[in-house]
């Protein structure tokens, strides 16, 4: 009997790339809950940044869009690029879209992954396969791994704010990361300072302050607050995409094939940089009046005398000026480590070829390990942005499933 494929994560990526490659008839076991990074981690209220087009999870078969899923919920379709998307919308076209395609899900968490019978062992060849301890105690022999685990365990705290989190940034501590907040409402009252000025920094400011807090936006350099512009303001003549219209949006969208090709400086430079830092075009008018932005050259240093934050910064003009608060919390994105994804033994972490902490990919989404694949954010430095988004399911999952039926052959 073939030995199944192992899908570790149960967002959008895990979901998409176990529907493809059942269709084609390979044996899977899909491990994690369902949407757990969108509903553990993201607050109530937050509507998503992304437009109709760029928020469906890429099915082998049609039927499952969020349009889809809408018809079935008997909801008003999101199709338009100005409909908005309610996070509790996306949440549970997520768990449907789990229901109809990936029904046997196991809801157990991977504990560990290591070659079959240890790197170093006869049975540790590239035809051995993995071994997979779960949360339940079973262990079972997987010929392949995808790793499709999200933002877990990715959040990024800047090394400058680490001295007011020398345990690491937590909600009960005096810095909190945007990941950890589920409910915003605690800062009714509350100084907060928000350090940031991408979509999840500013709508958290906006979440924060709507809910009784006082809040200031700490960012760095002159005129770093932006939003995009509304769908009714985009060119007309330039080509469109899930995410605006630009030559190359366009690009980066739908011929993702030639991006690990360019030089590495670039690849990266563009994961960081195209599609951010920019809030959402509807969230200027919820910002605006409700938040202090503080604009600064750079952050110095961050303490917590007392538990209370204090961050020196110096401003543009050479100036150095402190600022404290009730609490800080980080909107400072994440950041892909091969080294943190502990649940993969030290010799597999080892033996992976990374590029700045991120996994080098070849055609199909395949690691330098052998039977070992990445997908979602982690494929982003090897495929460009769109591994970023859920739109990015449409060109990852069918080319993983093609590839890992064709090895398995």
């Amino acid at each position: 009997m073939l030995r199944p494929v192992a899908v570790i994560g149960a967002g959008p990526f895990g979901l998409s790339s176990a529907a493809h490659l059942r269709a084609r008839g390979i044996p899977v076991r899909v491990f994690g809950e369902p949407m757990v990074s969108w509903r553990a981690h993201m607050p109530a209220g937050m509507l998503l940044k992304s437009t109709p087009a760029a928020t469906s999870i890429d099915a082998p078969q049609p039927g499952h869009t969020l349009a889809d899923y809408c018809d079935a919920a008997g909801t008003p379709r999101l199709v338009e690029d100005d409909d908005i998307i309610p996070i509790e919308t996306f949440i549970a076209y997520g768990q449907w879209f789990q229901q109809q395609l990936v029904p046997d899900l196991e809801r157990v968490r991977v504990v560990s992954v290591d070659r079959r019978g240890g790197a170093g062992s006869a049975s540790g060849s590239a035809s051995g396969g993995f071994e997979l301890k779960l949360s339940s105690g079973e262990l079972f022999t997987a010929r392949a791994v995808v790793v499709a685990t999200g933002l877990s365990g990715l959040a990024h705290l800047p090394p400058e704010l680490a001295g007011a989190a020398r345990d690491g940034p937590s909600p009960a501590g005096p810095v909190s990361h945007t990941s950890q907040h589920s409910d915003l409402g605690r800062f009714s009252g509350k100084d907060l300072m928000v350090v940031g000025a991408g979509q999840s920094a500013l709508e958290t400011a906006v979440l924060a302050a709507e809910a009784g807090a006082r809040v200031r936006v700490i960012t760095r350099g002159h005129g770093s607050v932006g939003f995009g512009a509304p769908p009714w303001e985009q060119p007309r003549f330039r080509p469109g995409s899930p995410f605006g219209r630009a030559w190359s949006l366009w690009a980066l969208s739908y011929y993702p094939h030639a991006y690990r090709y360019l030089p590495a400086q670039l690849r990266h430079y563009l994961v960081r940089h195209v599609l951010g830092p920019l809030g959402a075009w509807w969230l200027r008018d919820r910002f605006e009046g409700r938040a202090e932005v503080v604009e600064v050259e750079r952050i110095v240093r961050a303490e917590a005398p007392d538990r209370r934050p204090v961050l020196t910064v110096r401003t543009a003009d050479g100036a150095t000026r402190r600022l404290d608060a009730d609490h800080v919390i980080a909107g400072t994105g994440y950041r892909v480590d091969v080294a943190a994804m502990d649940f993969l033994s030290p010799e597999l972490r080892t033996e992976l070829a990374v590029s700045r902490g991120t996994p080098r990919l070849g055609a199909g989404f395949r690691s330098s390990v052998p039977g070992l694949y990445f997908t979602g954010l982690p494929a982003a430095a090897s495929y460009g942005p769109v591994m970023r988004f859920v739109c990015g399911t449409e060109f990852a999952s069918p080319r993983l499933a093609r590839h890992l039926a064709a090895s398995g052959r």
